[in-house]
C-alpha cells in the first residue's frame, strides 16, 4: 500500500440503509472497520460530493462514495520515556505543550519515538482509545498546545466539539513579506496533485478556513495571531503560501529565505538557519468534556521563535524601516 488512497464506489441495493461505516467495510474490504471509522469521522469521506462525517449515516442505492485518505500503518505502539511538557491533567483531559521534532503519529519512516508512544508511558490506560486519546495533531516541526483525551466519553465529546468547531485554536506565525492588514482565507486544500507528500489550494480539496490578523510588522516580514475554524493537513502553511505570504522556515512551501536589504551577516545568518516553520499554537480554549466548564491555556513562544523575533526588531530599528 502507499501512504495516500483514493478509492470510488457505489452503494449498491444489499447496503440500503446500512450505516455508512457498515457499508465502506462492505466497499472498501482492504482497511479495517476502525481505520474506516475513524476516516469518516476526520473528514475524508464524501458522499454525493458531500463530506460525511457520522459513521451511524444511514446510506442509499446508488449514492457515490468517495474515500481519500493518508494510509498510516496500524501498527502496534510501546510506550516510550519520553518528555512531556504537561500543562494541564485530570482524570478527563492532558493539555500538552509539544516541542518542535516530535511527531504526533506513528507512521512510515516514524515507528516509534512519537507523541503517541510518549502518552502510552505517560498514561497506560489510553491504550483502550482511539489514537491513545488524540484529538487533534500538529505537525512535526509546529510547536504548542495541543489536547489528549484521557477517557472514551471525552474522547467522544472532543471530536465532536473540534468537528462543530467549538473549540478555539490559535497560532503565532512569522511569515516572508509585509502584510497589510488581516483577513481570512477560505480555500479548499487537498492533495498536491504532483506532489503527494505535500498538500495544495486545490478546487476538489475539503474546505478550509483560516483567520489572520497583524500583530507586529518588520522590513521584509510580519508577525501573524491566525485562528483555524478547520484543521486540515498543513492548512496555515499551505493558506499563507497561497496568499504568497509563506511562513518563515517552511522547508515544503516556504522557499528560499527573502532577507531585507542590507541586513547584518548575523541576521542574515540566523534566517537561513531557521530551518522549521515559524508556527507556534499559543492558546487553547475549549468546554470541558465531563464538567461543562470553559477553560483555556495559552503556551509562550519558544525559545527560536523568541530569538528570531528579537533579532527581526533589532533589524527594522537598526534601519528605522518598521
Amino acid at each position: 500500500m502507499t501512504d495516500y488512497v483514493k478509492q470510488t464506489a457505489i452503494i449498491t441495493e444489499t447496503l440500503l440503509g446500512a450505516r455508512l461505516d457498515q457499508a465502506l467495510a462492505e466497499l472498501f474490504p482492504d482497511f479495517s472497520r476502525s481505520r474506516l471509522k475513524t476516516w469518516i469521522q476526520e473528514g475524508n469521506v464524501q458522499v454525493n460530493g458531500q463530506v460525511v462525517t457520522k459513521p451511524r449515516e444511514k446510506v442509499i442505492a446508488g449514492q457515490e462514495v468517495v474515500l481519500e485518505a493518508t494510509l498510516e500503518p496500524e501498527v502496534f505502539s510501546a510506550p516510550e520515556a519520553i518528555a512531556l511538557n504537561v500543562v494541564y491533567e485530570d482524570d478527563d483531559i492532558l493539555i500538552i505543550n509539544k516541542p518542535a521534532g516530535l511527531v504526533v503519529h506513528p507512521g512510515a519512516g516514524t515507528p516509534d519515538g512519537t507523541l503517541l508512544n510518549a502518552l502510552l508511558h505517560h498514561c497506560a490506560t489510553l491504550e483502550q482509545l482511539p489514537r491513545a486519546g488524540i484529538v487533534h495533531r500538529l505537525d512535526k516541526e509546529t510547536t504548542g498546545l495541543m489536547v489528549v483525551a484521557k477517557t472514551l466519553p471525552s474522547y467522544t465529546a472532543l471530536v465532536a466539539a473540534l468537528q462543530a468547531r467549538e473549540i478555539t485554536r490559535e497560532y503565532e506565525a512569522v511569515c516572508t513579506g509585509v502584510m497589510t492588514a488581516g483577513g481570512s482565507v477560505e480555500a479548499a486544500i487537498g492533495r498536491h496533485p504532483t506532489k503527494r507528500t505535500l498538500m495544495a489550494v486545490t478546487r476538489t480539496g475539503k474546505p478550509a478556513v483560516t483567520h489572520y490578523r497583524v500583530a507586529e510588522r518588520f522590513r521584509a516580514h510580519t508577525r501573524l495571531r491566525l485562528r483555524l475554524e478547520s484543521g486540515r493537513t498543513h492548512q496555515i502553511r499551505v493558506h499563507m503560501a497561497h496568499l504568497t505570504y509563506p511562513l518563515v522556515g517552511d522547508p515544503q512551501y516556504g522557499g528560499r529565505p527573502r532577507p531585507p536589504r542590507q541586513a547584518s551577516e548575523a541576521f542574515i545568518s540566523l534566517l537561513r538557519g531557521f530551518n522549521r516553520q515559524a508556527l507556534h499554537a499559543i492558546r487553547l480554549a475549549l468546554v470541558h468534556p465531563r464538567t461543562g466548564e470553559m477553560m483555556e491555556w495559552e503556551a509562550p513562544l519558544p525559545d527560536d521563535m523568541q530569538q528570531l523575533l528579537a533579532a527581526l526588531r533589532a533589524d527594522s530599528k537598526e534601519h528605522k524601516e518598521v
